[in-house]
């Protein structure tokens, strides 16, 4: 197996990402809870089997989310939080003046986890070409034909994974997030969700903050003062986090879809396939984009109804 990656492996939407494992969230499409909720059942058994490959822990976290909201969460899994559950829950939490709720969510540090699914794909002599990707690419003769630019490949089937790069219909949606160094240890236990930010905590002790969704094409400028905007948010719900160290900044592309569900399934050219457009949910959907395109390209069943993320629905919108 080979895997052409543009650049340099994970270093787009995975590595940008903020790893909320969330198939609950209300965003969620409707469409795209069924397929959620499957790979996020996949991921405890996905994660073992990564860290055993590679030997490298990917901070899997199963403390589960405190979510703010305006409106009431539809439950379950949601349950409310009374102020005294609450400020037991997260101490280091202000803003009691709006509903609270708890659900079983977990998290995980993408980078950490590209990095183990590298070392894991290497060890079973999977090759990954950094800087090498797939310009273009034809059917011909049951042989699917790929020219990266210095030279031509041949294969018998194709996944196109490009993420916001993969063309028309996915389009990029620019995400600006930070991380911060509390001073003390353990601030937050748990990811917390606003509607105006996240604070997703790692082991590690540092805190991430984001994000945000922006319609601007492929440019990846971090702007100082959406970052400070993201801080202050941030600040709002935990007061102590004032005086943590801004440790980094950055931005990244999710690849996005009009109606915002991904693009899963064989196209046109027989023995191509599409992995695309998994917009805010592309660690989420890992493990069981990973099934259904293994199963596409050995003709198996697929165990799940992926009629609605067919890349026949924007047949039009290409024409």
């Amino acid at each position: 197996m080979l895997i052409l990656e543009r650049g340099q492996p994970g270093g787009e939407a995975s590595s940008a990402a903020a790893g909320m494992l969330a198939p609950a969230d209300p965003e969620t499409p409707p469409k795209l809870g069924p397929l959620a909720r499957a790979s996020a059942q996949l991921y405890a058994e996905y994660v073992g089997a990564i860290e055993g490959s590679s030997g490298m822990s990917v901070d899997f976290r199963r403390q589960g989310t405190i979510a703010f909201s305006e409106s009431p969460p539809a439950p379950p899994p949601y349950r409310p939080l009374s102020p005294p559950e609450l400020a037991e829950m997260e101490p280091a939490l202000a803003g009691r003046g709006r509903e609270a709720f708890f659900v079983q969510d977990n998290s995980i540090d993408p980078a950490l986890l590209v990095r183990a699914a590298l070392a894991a794909a290497k060890l079973r002599g999977i090759e990954v070409r950094s800087n090498s990707s797939a310009r273009g690419f034809r059917g011909r003769g049951g042989v699917i034909e790929v020219d990266t630019g210095s030279e031509r490949l041949s294969a018998r089937s194709l996944v196109d994974c490009r993420g916001a790069w993969s063309g028309p219909p996915v389009r990029p949606r620019k995400g600006q997030s930070l991380y911060v160094q509390p001073k003390r240890a353990s601030l937050l236990g748990h990811v917390i969700a606003a509607p105006e930010v996240y604070l997703v905590p790692r082991s590690s002790g540092k805190i991430l903050i984001g994000a945000t969704v922006e319609d601007v094409g492929y440019d990846k400028t971090v702007e100082p003062e959406t970052v400070q905007r993201l801080y202050r948010a941030a600040v709002e719900l935990a007061p102590e986090l004032a005086s943590a160290t801004v440790t980094e900044s950055w931005a990244g592309l999710r690849p996005g879809t009009p109606d915002n569900l991904p693009i899963l399934g064989e196209t046109e050219i027989p023995g191509v396939f599409i992995a695309s457009g998994h917009f805010r949910n592309g660690i989420l959907l890992a493990p069981v984009t990973a099934r259904i395109m293994a199963d596409l390209v050995t003709k198996k069943p697929v165990p799940l109804d992926i009629s609605a993320f067919s890349p026949d629905r924007f047949a039009a919108t290409k024409a």
